[in-house]
């Protein structure tokens, strides 16, 4: 049985960034991982990355990689409630940044990661079913591990009953790198700045309905679609165009019971799942990343790369992270989901006065770009 330093098993972006950011370390590698899917339907996926996450990927020499079409920068942010007048807007102009997020084409990423490994002499790439010695394994297969599983680590899982309905627009206006987000009791659309398939006007939607509604949605004729999406929105975003196929996956959010113990550590969905509504699910699994490799790299000279209380480190400081950014979505969602007339005037004077407290939005806005 052939011999690592680090044994990473999951083939995403989080286990990628593991397995070259552990690699730049000089520690040998191996990467478990299922080969790239040749599946004729496109991902549809979109990720917005953090100032944080940009600087974990421009250490590991792939944010450069990046196409430029496949990396649009969000320079304004609109929040809409379901009253009218209730609104909330960020600006990276007055918070002084370059932008407030970036929005990535998740399959452009992932082959930019798997291209950097290729060239990472301290990564070795074997089939998921494989069988390696290493004092370190890095679980990011995602939140269905079978390893965390047979690690016998629980994972309590609570589904919303939600679904995210997912398509790629264009729409007849330029979009400006403006992110849209309506809250509107109990679904939530947000559309992303994209530059492709058409560069300045495309969009990403994530579209968080309930199951039944999920269903609707899919059935519909493009046209409908459109007018559904039309409605929803009220044109604030111009005329949307569908620009190809829908997809949708079930929404949850769990929390692994245990993040490390005795040579394994778990990292990215592997150990945390949040409601997509902040956008932040793969923010916290490269702030995981990062995390870890600062505690390897900084791990005393004679402690074993699995020493239990060395990972007991990295657990520390990404434990309130995660939980915290999990305690906020969930709130945020029953909060906006609530049909109450009570909480519904509440959510809605919130955002108003919110927008109208400079400070306070600022202070937000550094907190969200430090994710």
């Amino acid at each position: 049985m052939e011999k690592f330093d680090v044994c990473v098993r999951g083939g995403g972006p989080v286990g990628l960034a593991t397995a070259l950011a552990l690699a730049r370390q000089g520690l040998r590698v191996a990467l478990l991982a299922q080969p790239a899917p040749a599946s004729a339907a496109p991902d549809l996926r979109a990720y917005a990355l953090s100032a944080t996450s940009r600087a974990l990927l421009e250490s590991l020499k792939v944010w450069d990689a990046l196409p430029a079409d496949a990396c649009t920068p969000v320079y304004d942010m609109q929040i809409e409630g379901d009253a009218p007048g209730a609104a909330l807007a960020f600006s990276s102009w007055s918070q002084g940044v370059e932008a407030l997020a970036w929005i990535v084409d998740a399959a452009e990423l992932e082959r930019t990661l798997r291209a950097a490994l290729r060239f990472a002499p301290h990564v070795t790439a074997l089939p998921a079913e494989a069988e390696v010695e290493a004092p370190l394994t890095v679980l990011a297969e995602g939140k269905a591990s079978a390893s965390r599983e047979r690690l016998g680590v629980a994972m309590p899982v609570h589904r919303y009953g939600q679904r995210a309905v997912a398509a790629r627009l264009v729409a007849d206006q330029p979009h400006a790198g403006l992110a849209r987000q309506w809250f509107r009791s109990p679904d939530i659309l947000a559309l992303l700045p994209l530059d492709r398939p058409e560069p300045a006007r495309s969009l990403a939607l994530v579209w968080s309905v309930p199951d039944a509604q999920a269903d609707e949605l899919l059935a519909l004729s493009p046209a409908a679609f459109e007018q559904a999406l039309g409605d929803a929105t009220a044109g604030n975003a111009g005329a949307l165009r569908l620009a190809g196929e829908r997809a949708a996956w079930p929404l949850s959010i769990a929390c692994a019971d245990a993040v490390c113990g005795p040579g394994w550590v778990l990292v990215g969905d592997a150990a945390h799942v949040v409601h997509p509504l902040a956008g932040q699910g793969l923010n916290l699994g490269f702030a995981d990343v990062a995390a870890l490799s600062a505690v390897i790299e900084a791990r005393e000279p004679w402690r074993s790369l699995g020493d239990e209380k060395l990972l007991r480190r990295f657990a520390r400081e990404r434990a309130l992270p995660n939980r915290a950014m999990g305690r906020l979505t969930d709130t945020l969602l029953h909060l906006f989901a609530s049909q109450n007339a009570g909480v519904k005037e509440l959510r809605n004077r919130g955002l108003t006065l919110v927008d109208r407290l400079t400070p306070l939005k600022r202070l937000l806005t550094a907190r969200a770009l430090q994710s």
